[in-house]
């Protein structure tokens, strides 16, 4: 008999094994949900569209709270606003852990501010986030480091002269550097070899992340993982970023002044030295490391494909964008730089901005929570380090709060008087104790790059706007924005 039939009959057998030992077992008692098949799960439920579209479909025969398991393992499903912030919010320390990404658990292995649980997590997120409040806030703040990368990319994209661009490499550029300002103390020129090849790694790695390999990963890693795969990719990439980091940190050891510490990695080092005889202490290299690579991962690539839609959508409603140049010639002039303060006086231009996130959508599944004890939530009970995702975009599309959520619309965020309205829908950033940290410096990227790039251009495209597609190019754990080409004419 023939390997190959031999193996086709062992792998039959295995499977009718486990059919045979029935539904996979869990303590608690779980939500409803559809009845898994042992090793496949919930597999044959799943939509070939992706996660998020078999989970929505799902929301509508099981309710907001749902049980599905992903291979072996049972996951809740939390959809809709109101069930969201119960869970994140109204019962934030239980569900407070971090769940485990399959493709890129081999690179953190629970270190970094992301990933990391527990005390380690603790320690890490009270020092990224003093860090950055006094990096941001200090001699020269977020603000002031935004203003003056707006107008070296308003000086770059005046080069063009109006040509088509694509512009994905300015955006991300321009949201690295002002990472880079923070962590690194310094900006990059947009022509430097290693920052371009640092920039490349970060769009491959989350076009990856957000592909239907990615979920199909996470469904079976324990068997994938040790076939090739884009997982092999993501992790090649991932450590080739963390030496460049590794480089600027042995960098910053050899210059480092302990009475003038000038940026993130600075004041880690210190902390480092400080705590070298603590055995335990959570500040040691592959931390520092880590924990910079998230900073870099939620403040580059998140706010630079939100720019991308956003300005797509631009080219797609001009109606929109002109009501925006008219609010931004109002309240600011064409002569001087755009500042937050006028942010208060732009309810409008504020809107677009916030119905860009919702529209954009760009952790439609929110990342995998999981719960830090056996957990009492609307009647069940969901057993300690059962993983929980918060589907983010059920709320940014929940009807029960926008009244046309499939459409961009600015209206979802203007009262009858034109004055911005807030929607408790509206979570882009995530609720509770896992909020991300850089929302601040995000949505003060967002406001100043918008409207600088709309002050000093108007906006063309070779399409006309009713043949713009906005289809996204992957979407998974993220969205990617679809390719299209630009033109920024000075104004």
């Amino acid at each position: 008999m023939e390997l190959s039939v031999l193996l086709s009959l062992a792998i039959l057998t295995g499977l009718l094994l486990l059919l045979v030992k029935g539904r996979p077992k869990a303590h608690g008692h779980l939500p409803p949900g559809p009845y898994p098949l042992p090793f496949l799960g919930n597999l044959l439920q799943m939509d070939r569209g992706g996660l998020l579209k078999s989970f929505l479909k799902l929301q509508e025969k099981y309710g907001d709270v749902f049980t599905v398991y992903l291979g072996p393992r049972p996951v809740v499903m939390l959809c809709g606003t109101e069930a969201i912030r119960e869970a994140l919010v109204d019962q934030a320390e239980y569900f407070s852990g971090r769940g485990k990404i399959a493709i890129v658990e081999p690179i953190f292995e629970g270190h970094g501010v992301v990933f990391a649980n527990g005390d380690r997590w603790k320690a890490l997120r009270r020092f990224s986030l003093a860090t950055m409040r006094d990096f941001g806030m200090g001699k020269r703040s977020v603000e002031e480091r935004i203003q003056e990368e707006a107008q070296c990319l308003v000086e770059e994209l005046r080069k063009s002269q109006g040509a088509l661009l694509d512009p994905t490499f300015s955006f991300q550029a321009i949201t690295a550097n002002i990472i880079c300002s923070i962590v690194f103390g310094k900006r990059f020129d947009y022509k430097d070899p290693e920052f371009l090849r640092m920039l490349d790694l970060f769009y491959q790695s989350f076009s990856l992340i957000s592909s239907l390999s990615s979920q199909v990963f996470e469904l079976f890693s324990s068997f994938l993982k040790y076939f090739p795969g884009i997982h092999r990719q993501i992790y090649k990439n991932l450590q080739e970023i963390n030496a460049f980091i590794g480089r600027s940190v042995e960098k910053h050891r050899e210059t480092l002044d302990p009475s003038s510490p000038r940026d993130l990695i600075d004041v880690y080092l210190l902390r480092m030295e400080k705590e070298k005889s603590n055995p335990n202490s959570e500040f040691n290299h592959k931390n520092l490391i880590l924990n910079t690579l998230s900073l870099f991962f939620a403040g580059t690539e998140t706010t630079s494909t939100t720019l991308r839609y956003g300005f797509l959508l631009m080219l797609k409603y001009p109606h929109v964008t002109e009501k925006v140049y008219k609010e931004i010639v109002q309240v600011i002039g064409t002569h001087r730089p755009p500042a937050l303060d006028d942010r208060a006086k732009m309810p409008y231009t504020d809107a677009v901005i916030h119905e860009i996130q919702r529209f954009a959508d760009l952790i439609p599944i929110g990342l995998p929570h999981i719960v830090t004890k056996d957990t009492h939530f609307r009647g069940y009970v969901i057993p300690k380090n059962t993983e929980v995702f918060p589907i983010l975009s059920s709320a940014l599309h929940d009807p029960r709060h926008f009244e046309k959520p499939d459409a961009f619309n600015p209206d979802h965020f203007l009262d009858a008087n034109g004055a911005l309205k807030k929607n408790e829908a509206f979570i882009p950033f995530s609720l509770g104790k896992r909020i991300c940290l850089g929302e601040g410096i995000a949505r003060t990227e967002l406001f100043l790059f918008f409207t600088t790039i709309l002050q000093n251009f108007s906006l063309a495209s070779s399409m006309a706007p009713e043949d713009i597609d906005l289809t996204p190019q992957q979407s998974g754990v993220g969205k990617v924005a679809p390719a299209y080409q630009i033109r920024f004419v000075p104004r």
